[in-house]
């Protein structure tokens, strides 16, 4: 099969969908890998180990898109790349759809299948290639919280575990799976004080096992979310409904409730956010005020550390990179029902329901076209 991996050309966007070990492995399996020059140079992996691997290098993008089957990436295509999509092509990479109508309905006119990591589920349950990308975004989402605290950032100046004779900062989650933990995780490393608000009871009861009454469990209500409001300096919001635009938890009105210089940082922004006032940004320029609070919202939160989530991330994509190389899309889904369910698009048709339900479009379930 012929595959593809182009250079990422969102906003700060380093990260790379194949490495040069896995560019290797489907090689030795007789595919040939098309990779755009310097696609790896963000991540740490320069061109020459792309050659060393077999790969072959080529400068000119549209040849390095119209020449493939398999087209390999991390986030979403730009509007330039969806113009570059055909039918016949499979597209593998994070689509976040729920809260992109144009994109949606580009990729439904490009006649491309479009397969999306982040709605892939796993026999034991969970979603096995969002995964990875959730705990680097919950840890880093701790980093960016405490550096937009500082006041030069336009922060109340707070240092997230204290001082001695100084209180921590007080840090809420809200929601506590994978994101959820591992933010959590993160700020107890640090010193603060942690809360983490879910609606799930057995979930609170294992991170309350886990680790050992030293963050507080909250079930999650609108008085509970009402109180950490006002009394968080930090609130880290990771909600997350799979392949569904996340539901808006923080209102507008709820922000006068806050601390001045207080911070949000929404790690749910892919889905549209979990806080009325979210708006996508960029690493170039990650936050703004409203109300008096610091609004963090990278979309693309992992690309900043792109060496360990590229790692990170190609080392869950791997087997399904394989099989849909070996086997093409229609027979690797077939043989796999998790896989299916990463199926969203496929020649002008939507195959993932809460997409379809987002934006009113008809939607065909991914069985009928799998067979």
């Amino acid at each position: 099969m012929q595959i593809a991996v182009p250079k990422e050309i969102k906003n700060h966007e380093y990260r790379v969908a194949l490495t040069p070990s896995g560019t290797r492995e489907l090689v030795g399996r007789g595919h040939t890998v098309t990779v755009q020059a310097g696609a790896g140079e963000g991540a740490g992996f320069p061109d020459a180990d792309y050659a060393a691997a077999g790969a072959r290098l080529e400068a000119d993008v549209a040849r390095v898109w119209s020449e493939a089957e398999l087209i390999l990436k991390v986030k979403e295509p730009q509007a330039e790349e969806v113009a570059r999509l055909s039918r016949g092509q499979t597209l593998f990479t994070y689509l976040h759809l729920a809260a992109e109508e144009p994109l949606t309905r580009g990729l439904m006119e490009s006649g491309a299948t479009c397969i999306a990591y982040e709605t892939i589920t796993a026999p034991q349950g969970g979603l096995p290639l969002l995964a990875p990308m959730s705990t680097v975004a919950g840890r880093m989402a701790v980093q960016a919280g405490a550096h937009s605290l500082e006041k030069a950032q336009g922060g109340a100046g707070v240092l997230l575990p204290g001082v001695p004779g100084v209180a921590p900062a007080r840090v809420t989650v809200i929601g506590g799976g994978v994101v959820g933990e591992n933010a959590a995780r993160m700020a107890l490393g640090l010193g603060a004080e942690v809360s983490v608000l879910d609606k799930s009871i057995p979930r609170l009861e294992t991170l309350d096992d886990r680790y050992q009454g030293r963050m507080k469990t909250v079930f999650s209500t609108a008085d509970a979310l009402e109180e950490a409001v006002r009394e968080s300096d930090l609130i880290i919001g990771a909600v997350l409904v799979p392949g569904a635009a996340a539901p808006k938890l923080i209102t507008r009105a709820m922000l006068a409730e806050m601390k001045p210089g207080s911070v949000l940082v929404d790690v749910a922004i892919d889905q549209g956010g979990c806080f009325e006032t979210s708006k996508p940004t960029t690493h170039a320029e990650p936050t703004y005020v409203v109300d008096g609070v610091v609004h963090y919202c990278v979309a693309n939160m992992p690309g900043a550390v792109a060496r360990t989530s590229t790692q990170a991330l190609t080392n869950a994509t791997m087997p399904f990179v394989t099989a849909l190389a070996d086997k093409g899309w229609k027979q690797a889904l077939a043989d796999d029902r998790h896989f299916a369910a990463g199926l969203n698009v496929h020649e002008g048709q939507l195959t993932y329901r809460a997409v379809a339900e987002a934006f009113g479009l008809e939607y065909v379930a991914a069985d009928k076209l799998i067979g």
